[in-house]
């Protein structure tokens, strides 16, 4: 029998210091329920490195149901790099200025990978195809980006604010997840 390899994702948020954040973690969480493997690195488009995320991100993941007391603390902002666009199999972006940005920057190799949240979670393709192969038919560099839903900036916000972002990422990520469990 062969170990299945981890499947490599990227989210992607402006600072790298909410939802990013958020949603690295509820990955991590929500795929050990599903027996998914997976491997997450959280990014920004503009994040200053080494940052820690706010107190109202680590309150906010932790009220999440089904989210255990992950090591929060250890967070450190990250700037999406050439080398991470490389690496991920899938890129999960919180709003359409994050597709701007890889478009932008990394060219087609990034777009082709990179779609918003909402809309990987409403309509990424299933079936038992390959992620790389499901994402590759799926075209999200030739996405009009126009009218795209959107995960909202909390920042700024008070804590019910945050707390709204993480359900509603939470949720789009219990979509999302069997959708790319593909069987092998």
């Amino acid at each position: 029998m062969t170990e299945e390899q981890p499947i490599r994702i990227v989210t992607l948020c402006t600072g790298n210091a909410a939802r990013s954040v958020m949603a690295g973690f509820f990955i991590e969480a929500f795929a050990s329920d599903l027996d998914l493997s997976v491997e997450v690195i959280t990014a920004g488009t503009h994040a200053i490195e080494g940052q820690p995320m706010s107190q109202r991100t680590k309150t906010a993941i932790l009220a999440v149901d089904g989210v255990g007391a992950p090591a929060v603390g250890s967070h450190r902002s990250h700037q999406l790099t050439e080398h991470d666009v490389e690496w991920a199999e899938v890129i999960i972006a919180m709003e359409r200025d994050h597709l701007r940005y890889v478009r932008r920057v990394h060219g087609d190799l990034g777009a082709n990978k990179t779609m918003t949240l909402p809309v990987l979670a409403a309509e990424f393709p299933e079936g038992s195809a390959p992620v790389t192969e499901r994402v590759a038919a799926a075209a999200f560099g030739a996405r009009e980006l126009e009218g795209l839903d959107e995960v909202d900036d909390p920042a700024g916000g008070e804590v019910e604010v945050y707390h709204a972002c993480a359900e509603q990422i939470a949720a789009q990520l219990r979509q999302l997840l069997p959708r790319l469990s593909a069987p092998r």
